[in-house]
């Protein structure tokens, strides 16, 4: 057993908790295992029993900054001090510094303005909104396996598992879908999946879908819940050319991938592509709650007086916590998210050549899947090997989450070392080897 586990998991703390749990809180909740957290710093979690993990889920990429970072506590601490809360009905400074921070860095290559809201989900409500309102077209088109939210507009384009639709049809309507690009399970005859891909949105346009009814385009750079699959080179400038041809806008969600988890602040800059709208949340608040609509300034500025709004949006405390974020990835973690993400790489495709059961490992920075295949069988998946993998990783120590159909996700704080990622590869190694001698009993 790990030194650091020193109990059974779950604890007694911990399950006396979660039977608490039970009575009075959804089921709904995705729960692959029984953590109970008590508190973090940095990349290390500890559970109520007192045993310590090393996190590389980070709140599904949410602590970009790792947990309870100094600087980032220290500005929630002063702003609370201050006012707890203004209705966006009016001005504050952190808000419109915030705003000025995210305009400096926007990939745009113009002015942009920004939306503030507390979730991926609304940023891309949002984003749809915008989008509709400013072209007045009804359609959309998505990706199969893209992860857009939860609500009734994003759910629409929420694809990455039948269960997050079960029940809830209709959702909002006007959404088709199209394959997202993987050349390592191709749906296309031919080796530019890429291509293949624009050329079915092409024949969509030709046959049911009128790209004059198209108001926009919405994607993940890098997609995350459908498997953390990298757009292939090329393929985010066609679907920018294809967009510019027919009037439609593109929309990135960089929700999982922005605010320097790939390496640099946003996954749409390992490509040069620059979208009309773009949606944050996830790491840009440290784990306080923020999302945003960033778009041409061209665009939003036609959003009339009270044509969207909320009440917490651009709240002053999530707000501090997004200026404190965006000061350290900027002068710190997004460097280290490149330097250590290809350090983890190279560790993790050393352990590919030591096990057949890993099929593919891909990423950027700190933004990495490894999928899991049955051994001896060529790419035929292995959801139950990674479920269990997940749970075995979580017993020894280290906790991790599963994306796609059998791939474990990697997306650590982005202040982890490599010294880090070097225990979290041999407690990987040795959960592996645990679970196929499990398997094979």
């Amino acid at each position: 057993m790990n030194s650091h586990i020193k109990t059974e998991l779950p604890g007694p703390k911990a399950r006396a908790i979660i039977a608490r749990d039970s009575e009075v809180i959804s089921p709904s909740y995705c729960r692959d295992y029984s953590f109970v957290m008590s508190h973090g710093r940095g990349t290390e979690i500890w559970d109520v029993d007192g045993n310590r993990f090393l996190d590389f889920s980070a709140g599904i990429g949410v602590c970009a900054t790792g947990h309870a970072h100094p600087d980032v506590v220290a500005s929630v601490r002063e702003a609370s001090g201050e006012f707890l809360h203004i209705s966006s009905d009016y001005w504050h400074e952190r808000m419109v510094g915030l705003g000025e921070r995210i305009a400096r860095l926007a990939p745009m290559g113009e002015p942009v303005l920004s939306f503030f809201c507390q979730s991926g989900t609304e940023a891309v409500e949002g984003a749809l909104k915008l989008a509709r309102y400013v072209t007045g077209r009804p359609r959309f088109i998505g990706f199969l396996g893209g992860f857009h939210g939860r609500t009734m507009g994003s759910l629409a384009f929420t694809s990455s598992k039948s269960t997050q639709q079960k029940g809830f049809a209709p959702a909002m309507p006007g959404v088709t879908h199209v394959p997202y690009p993987n050349a390592y399970r191709p749906l296309f005859a031919g080796d530019d999946q890429g291509k293949a891909v624009l050329d079915y949105i092409r024949l969509l346009f030709e046959r049911n879908v009128p790209a004059s009814e198209v108001a926009a385009i919405l994607i993940e750079p890098i997609q995350g819940e459908g498997g953390y699959l990298i757009a292939p080179d090329g393929f985010l400038a066609g679907l920018r050319a294809l967009c510019d041809e027919n009037g439609i806008l593109l929309i990135f969600d960089e929700v999982q991938s922005g605010v320097g988890r790939t390496g640099k602040m946003f996954a749409c800059e390992h490509w040069g592509v620059a979208p009309d709208i773009m949606t944050l949340a996830k790491g840009l608040g440290s784990g306080l709650p923020i999302g945003a609509v960033v778009a041409k300034k061209r665009l939003m500025e036609k959003w009339q007086r009270g044509g969207h709004g909320n009440t917490f949006g651009g709240n002053p405390i999530s707000c501090a916590a997004a200026n404190a974020t965006l000061d350290l990835v900027s002068s710190r973690y997004m460097g280290n998210a490149a330097s250590v993400g290809a350090h983890f790489l190279s560790r993790l495709h050393c352990l590919a050549s030591e096990f057949d059961c890993i099929g593919q490992v891909r990423g950027r920075g700190l933004m990495i899947g490894m999928e899991l295949i049955e051994p001896g069988q060529e790419r035929t998946p292995a959801p139950g090997l990674c479920d269990m993998l997940i749970t075995r990783a979580w017993r020894n120590g280290l906790v991790l989450l599963s994306c796609g159909v059998g791939t474990v996700r990697f997306t650590p704080p982005l202040c982890v070392s490599n010294a880090e990622v070097d225990e979290a590869v041999a407690l990987l190694r040795v959960s592996l080897g645990q679970c196929l001698a499990e398997s094979s009993a």
